[in-house]
């Protein structure tokens, strides 16, 4: 309003000096003003720089990065490989045992069950490894994929998942087996499927064909066919040296399990904000009814959709026309594909009944008590009822009582909201856990739980939960 005022008393007969003080000082604040960048939803369409620059730049940048994302997980966990005795994932691979997240000097885990959350965050001996996991660079963000994975999509197809500017982060003896087995649900009698081998184009038709009716089988092929994603693509501002083809969505969901790839939801802005993600088990979708860790999708159909549509490109349809966005048509592809992802299976659980249960007969004595635990003293079921041990609903845990909301590595540790119930059947074989990898193995959820539910477990009883636990 002064800088309209001075130009009209300027052209009245004001003195020119004073017009032309009032003038810059307005051009001033707007110039001042618009050196701020805003606060915006959207990622820019329009590149600042080359591919050859930014190729350059954040390569150099890549070591520094990986490095202080490593120092972060050897802060907060113990990273050894150390396998349980007698305890394998359905094709043989090993299941890692112990609680690895690190306690803060002179607590214990009695400690901190005698605390309140209150008493908890006052004294900020919270264990940084129940924190939010940042994703190998949060501010970056996109999908990493484990490089065992982008050994074989290369061999196989010639597609180089490799980003110039990052690495997986967490060691491959915490993830899931690989490559997974497949159980259909209409093809029992068959057991795994694979053969062992990571289904892409290369062999989907020898290993389905006579298996799958046409419609699924095709539903297959799209599951494995790659298409545009936003750091995988032809554009400028992608994140692999050459132009890409895209990505599948087996490369996440490999073999229609998991190789826990990781990557950031879409739904939340800003970027310090948003959840690092663990890619979920699709074994046994053919029973849920919620899809997306936080999304609330009420069919696999929505899921598969949205993440073409939406999610491939971190939640921005502006940038994913630019990328070269894969529209699926609803009536035939989509359904197709959900057809597909229907049938996979859990894997086999010899030691449960029909209804869930352990079968007293083939279950040890450990085993049982700690189904016991599962169903009483933990509280475990009221999330996680049988015979699925999902509730098909979202919870939220609030483990923001328990420490201060901070930045670490890019990430605001703050609260998560609520979240889906993820099946506990087949649990084993479908490391890290919770939805962003913050916990390592089946004992580190257990003392999480514990803590957040404030059922004060003793240690024999939480060792008996984990046995149990392996058995679903």
């Amino acid at each position: 309003m002064t800088g309209f005022r001075g130009i009209n008393a300027w052209r009245g007969g004001w003195p020119l000096v004073a017009g032309a003080v009032l003038l810059t000082g307005a051009v001033g604040c707007f110039l001042a003003r618009a050196q701020e960048p805003p606060a915006t939803s959207y990622a820019p369409v329009v590149a600042k720089e080359g591919f050859p620059d930014t190729l350059a730049r954040m390569s150099a940048a890549k070591p520094a990065i990986m490095r202080r994302q490593l120092d972060l997980l050897q802060e907060r966990y113990d990273l050894s490989d150390r396998a349980a005795a007698g305890v394998a994932m359905s094709r043989g691979m090993a299941v890692q045992e112990g609680v690895r997240v690190k306690l803060p000097a002179g607590v214990t885990w009695q400690d901190l069950a005698a605390l309140t959350p209150a008493q908890i965050k006052e004294r900020g001996v919270w264990p940084k490894g129940f924190l939010p996991l940042p994703h190998p660079n949060h501010a970056e963000g996109g999908m990493v994929f484990p490089q065992h994975h982008i050994d074989e999509i290369k061999g196989q197809t010639g597609i180089d998942l490799t980003r110039f500017d990052l690495d997986y982060d967490l060691p491959s003896h915490f993830l899931p087996e690989y490559p997974p087995a497949i159980f259909l649900t209409t093809r029992p009698d068959l057991g795994d499927v694979s053969r062992g081998k990571v289904v892409t184009i290369d062999n989907f038709f020898e290993l389905f064909n006579g298996i799958l009716n046409p419609k699924q089988l095709e539903g297959l092929r799209l599951l494995i066919t790659p298409f545009p994603q936003q750091q995988f693509n032809q554009t400028e501002d992608r994140r692999s040296a050459r132009p890409h083809r895209g990505v599948t969505c087996f490369d996440c969901h490999v073999n229609g399990h998991s190789n826990s790839a990781t990557h950031l939801v879409g739904d939340i802005r800003p970027q310090e904000f948003r959840h690092g993600l663990d890619t979920p088990s699709l074994r046994g979708v053919n029973v849920q009814r919620l899809f997306g860790s936080q999304r609330a999708l009420k069919t696999i159909e929505d899921f598969t959709e949205f993440e073409q549509r939406a999610a491939y490109f971190d939640g921005d349809p502006v940038i994913a026309t630019k990328k070269g966005v894969n529209i699926l048509e609803r009536g035939s592809q989509v359904h197709f594909m959900a057809e597909f992802q229907a049938l996979l299976d859990f894997p086999p659980a010899p030691k449960l009944d029909v209804f869930g249960k352990l079968d007293e007969g083939l279950a040890s004595a450990a085993e049982l008590r700690g189904q016991e635990v599962f169903f009483v003293k933990g509280r475990c079921a009221e999330c996680h009822p049988a015979p699925y041990y999902t509730d098909n609903m979202m919870h939220n845990l609030r483990a923001e009582r328990f420490f201060e909301p901070h930045m670490v590595n890019g990430r605001m540790a703050s609260a998560d909201g609520p979240i889906k119930t993820f099946a506990l059947r087949g649990i084993k074989e479908s490391p890290p856990y919770l939805h962003d990898r913050r916990l390592l193995t089946l004992e580190d959820t257990v003392e999480f739980f514990n803590l957040v539910t404030d059922v004060k477990l003793s240690e024999p009883e939480k060792q008996d939960l984990v046995a149990f636990l392996r058995c679903l």
